[in-house]
């Protein structure tokens, strides 16, 4: 189960992407993502799944890794796409059953939304596979930390960043523990959820609940016993620095964007 759950999990290995500065490359997540809004017609899309698929070869990551790691949000790009079909209308009309119709425009969006939406989720995984939490925390605080002369509580956002990215994969591997002890036990989840299935349901969330409040009261103890007062005083064992590595990574980048902008004009 913890192989499994690995949304959220940084995969350890030595590669460019790996050796990059966080800082870099949680502006460049962000600027590769903003490249793939810009993609609006398929052959530039086409062009950003390719950097998409480089980037991910640069990174060294096995393929099954990435399969794991986009899994459990798969049903977010099968639902933007159905909700596209049913709603998007033009052209040949395909299927029609009552006020369900299925036409190819709808189909084009469909395919062109979810691929879009894939290519957006891979970015945000590329970020937290080849950089660890307590990485992307500092380099959250630190780009945050301009904004808090006007208050901006930089170092507890950055902490509570770190949190939700450590225990992700945890509650994940938990959430698959509880299910399979209560299928021992004789629940039964594969129902019809307006027939009951809702309380069903209960037997799973309310464990899963008790330990995420378990696991916090663990941490704010540990937290209080280790006088915690803030990012007053923090240092690192290894300071951020910038490297060719950034360079080479910003020039990839920038690069992808400027080819999928140029495409788009083709």
């Amino acid at each position: 189960m913890a192989e499994r759950a690995i949304i959220g999990q940084y995969w350890p290995e030595e590669s460019v992407v790996h050796a990059m500065d966080p800082r870099v490359k949680f502006v460049l997540s962000l600027v590769l993502m903003a490249a793939v809004f810009c993609a609006a017609t398929p052959l530039s899309l086409a062009v950003a799944a390719l950097f998409v698929v480089g980037f991910y070869a640069a990174s060294r990551i096995p393929l099954i890794q990435v399969v794991r790691a986009l899994a459990p949000l798969l049903v977010l790009v099968v639902l933007t796409a159905l909700l596209n079909v049913l709603f998007v209308q033009g052209g040949q009309v395909y299927f029609q059953w009552g006020v369900i119709c299925i036409s190819e425009k709808g189909l084009q969006s469909a395919v062109f939304i979810g691929c879009r939406l894939l290519l957006l989720l891979m970015g945000m995984s590329l970020l937290t596979l080849t950089t660890t939490t307590l990485d992307i925390t500092a380099a959250f605080e630190r780009l945050m930390a301009p904004l808090a002369r006007i208050g901006l509580p930089a170092h507890e956002l950055g902490m509570i960043l770190g949190i939700a990215l450590r225990f992700l994969p945890q509650f994940m591997t938990e959430l698959g523990v509880i299910y399979r002890a209560q299928v021992s036990r004789g629940a039964h989840f594969n129902v019809n959820p307006f027939k009951g299935g809702v309380r069903t349901l209960t037997a799973l969330m309310v464990p899963l609940f008790a330990s995420a409040f378990r696991h916090a009261e663990t941490l704010s103890g540990a937290m209080e016993a280790r006088c915690y007062h803030g990012g007053v005083g923090i240092t690192r064992l290894n300071p951020l620095a910038l490297t060719w590595r950034d360079g080479v990574g910003t020039g990839a980048i920038l690069l992808m964007l400027a080819a999928v902008i140029a495409v788009n004009f083709i």
